[in-house]
């Protein structure tokens, strides 16, 4: 039975008809190319006709005419310059070893194998309730209860019985745990080897090398992860917590978003948004909380939530860098402890031969910190895979900013001293510190409660338990409260983060606003053109003091600024993953929430209470999600020219280029996530109030695709998450 999206959220949405379960082909594609309505010449160095967005920009290379922009149409497809295609490599649900192309793929990483072949690693990262939900039976070719599920909970809520109490009294379980083995199938790496045809064309060629390493991985097969560092010593260990009984074993990896490919032939994947599947909070030994405390499995309107206590997770297994050898079909990942337990998001390395090795990570949350990992060893040969093994004794470090461009690194260590940054320096006035002796965080929201904190606990080593090693463990465990703890500035959701050739750290700042749970960034570093709290983004270059992988100090600036061009910024919103091509030149592609695109802006940019609209009501005015050049480098350095539009209600992410520059890999995730299957390919107009670059005022009229049908394009066909390839047609380089 095909669930059309009424029936979702009729079934699924946020009241009682919920999923509850108490405890804790491969194809071409003929892109939309965009054609210069005006003019054919090109801006200095730049070898491309940037695609048309739909707000003004300064780098569109045409000359500016107000007609040309007040009607505007969004395309369900993936809109590229004029003289590219793409070639789509892998969908949800095509073929993987002994399993399947998960959803929502984000970051990509190409090792060369041979001339013109080589192994693509994917992350899979979570799962849009909508989409799979109802397109669930048409893709995979097998039914899941959806509908009787939810009808029984939908019964069971009118009559009063609880979630837990129908489950004790019926088989349900059984088939819940069904559903949420799908959903943690459909997350986690994969990795497929494929080839370039002498015509350019890439193309799967399915060798032994084909697997994934799935949210449940270990689960039945054995396929455990395994685990580095001195956090093992809190795995191992019977504390206060729950114990798995699985030690240095690990089952799974999900919530995989962006990553990193080290320079001797490994990928890492960054376990993100864990607490959505897990619970998050550990005791101060680092041991997890039950998972049945946590929250229900949930699969509804408003997300997916729960679904590793449904099989027992460890929390405090999740939330790591998992590193991975495409190369070794037996390899199913190494979870590096060092490199701290948070919210990742991407990792810039820096091997360099007779220093350090340096990795860098930041945590993807409204607060989330910068952080750098250090070996204790140094490099000998940056392509030697005994590199990995400098993962397993080093020093973790937060990065402190300060307002005058400088900073330095704090070690998140035992003698570290308790020194949090006061809830007044934070946009909404909050900072999470850890809760002691329970475990877990509270809120100080008082810069009198900093001094009291200080008061009770001088060092980290009073805030977490255990023998030097497990306590170390505890710290890293915990990584995100003992930061704040020690006074490692709280940013604006650090997502990419990527080593350049010279050395400099740039980092894809994504969203200056705050957060009600989590926190906000110190206001003093992460601000607006008018000093307030700032959503468009940033991207940031950092430098190393001394250039050296290991300095202790370092000096920052803003690069690019995201924001409408008429008050300085370069016409994205939201910077998430970076990448550089062979010339040294920075791509970067944007994450606005889906709920947000072309969402409409009324004349005068009054919200309905009568107020002005703020920067987050105001992201509709940027379109969908887009792919970015930015030279680093040369007369345009530092301006951002649009390469790429991505098709409805999508996210475009994990740029990656093959060394000869002429292929860029790029995935699509989630199109149609808010409204589902486009209809019989029904389109709406709505209104922008718009601004020129100059700032005068404009209507304009788009129109938007109500849903998608991408990749096939074809009428009524189910949306599907996907990797592209895209490359020029005369296969030269890109640029």
């Amino acid at each position: 039975m095909n669930i059309k999206r009424r029936e979702f959220l009729l079934f699924f949405g946020a009241s009682a008809g919920t999923i509850a379960l108490s405890s804790c082909q491969q194809q071409s594609s003929t892109p939309v190319t965009q054609k210069s309505p005006i003019s054919t010449s090109l801006t200095n160095n730049i070898n491309f006709q940037p695609v048309k967005s739909p707000m003004p920009l300064a780098t569109t290379n045409q000359e500016f005419k107000i007609d040309n922009y007040t009607t505007y149409e969004v395309v369900d497809d993936l809109i590229i310059p004029e003289g590219f295609t793409y070639d789509i490599i892998g969908s949800w649900g095509d073929k993987i070893g002994d399993s399947r192309f998960g959803y929502n793929n984000d970051y990509l990483s190409y090792i060369e194998t041979g001339e013109n072949e080589g192994l693509l690693t994917i992350n899979f990262e979570y799962i849009s309730p909508l989409t799979w939900v109802t397109t669930y039976q048409k893709v995979i070719g097998k039914s899941l209860p959806f509908l009787e599920m939810a009808a029984a909970f939908q019964q069971a809520a009118k009559s009063g019985i609880s979630s837990q109490e129908l489950l004790e009294k019926s088989p349900l379980k059984k088939q819940i745990i069904t559903i949420a083995k799908e959903a943690m199938i459909d997350m986690g790496i994969g990795v497929i080897s494929i080839r370039r045809e002498p015509d350019g064309k890439w193309v799967r060629t399915n060798s032994k090398f084909d697997r994934r390493i799935t949210g449940i991985s270990g689960l039945e097969d054995e396929r455990y992860l395994k685990s580095t560092g001195p956090a093992v010593a809190v795995f191992k260990k019977k504390g206060k917590g729950y114990d798995d009984k699985l030690g240095d074993r690990i089952i799974g990896s999900f919530s995989n978003c962006a990553g990193g490919t080290t320079p001797w032939g490994t990928v890492f994947s960054a376990e993100e948004n864990f607490q959505a599947y897990v619970i998050e909070p550990v005791y101060p030994d680092g041991t997890s909380v039950n998972p049945t405390q946590g929250n229900s499995v949930f699969i509804g309107e408003k997300g997916v939530f729960g679904l590793g206590s449904a099989f027992g997770l460890a929390g405090n297994k999740y939330g790591w860098m998992v590193e991975v050898d495409p190369a070794n079909p037996d390899d199913y990942g190494t979870k590096h402890t060092w490199l701290g337990r948070y919210r990742h998001e991407a990792v810039g390395i820096r091997a360099e031969a007779n220093q350090p090795l340096a990795f860098y990570s930041g945590c993807d949350r409204r607060s989330g910190h910068l952080y750098k990992f250090v070996s204790k060893d140094t490099v000998k040969d940056p392509t030697d895979k005994s590199n990995s093994q400098l993962l397993t004794n080093g020093m973790l470090y937060g990065a402190k900013f300060n307002s005058d461009g400088t900073g330095s690194w704090i070690p998140l260590k035992e003698d570290t001293p308790v020194n949090p940054g006061l809830p007044s320096v934070h946009i909404n006035g909050m900072i999470n510190l850890p809760q002691r002796p329970e475990g877990g965080s509270f809120k100080a929201t008082k810069d009198r409660q900093i001094e009291a904190f200080k008061q009770k606990y001088k060092t980290l080593g009073d805030l977490y338990e255990g023998d030097p090693e497990a306590k170390q463990g505890a710290i890293l465990i915990d990584a995100h409260l003992a930061g704040n703890a020690a006074g490692v500035t709280c940013t604006a959701r650090p997502e990419d983060t990527i080593v350049a050739k010279d050395g400099s750290l740039f980092i894809a700042f994504t969203s200056g606003y705050p957060s009600k749970s989590d926190g906000s960034p110190d206001k003093r570093i992460f601000k607006g053109p008018d000093g307030e709290a700032y959503e468009y983004g940033w991207i940031m270059r950092l430098v190393e003091d001394g250039d050296r992988p290991d300095a202790m100090t370092f000096r920052w600036q803003m690069f690019a600024t995201g924001g409408e061009p008429k008050d300085g910024g370069l016409g994205f919103s939201n910077p998430d993953n970076l990448e550089f091509d062979n010339k040294g030149n920075l791509w970067m592609v944007t994450d606005m929430s889906t709920s947000r695109h072309n969402k409409p802006v009324p004349e005068n940019r009054m919200g309905e209470d009568g107020k002005p609209m703020n920067q987050g009501s105001l992201i509709g005015l940027f379109g969908n999600n887009s792919i970015w050049y930015i030279p680093t480098s040369g007369p345009n350095a530092g301006e951002a020219y649009l390469f790429g539009i991505g098709p409805t209600e999508t996210e475009t992410c994990g740029p990656f280029f093959t060394k000869d520059g002429k292929t860029l890999f790029v995935a699509i995730q989630h199109p149609g996530e808010k409204s589902g299957i486009r209809q019989d390919m029904a389109s709406e107009t709505r209104q922008f109030a718009m601004k020129t670059i100059d700032g005068s005022d404009f209507m304009q009229n788009r129109t938007v695709p109500m849903g998608s049908n991408w990749p096939t394009k074809k009428v009524n066909e189910p949306p599907k998450p996907s990797v592209v390839a895209i490359r020029r047609l005369d296969s030269t380089s890109i640029t």
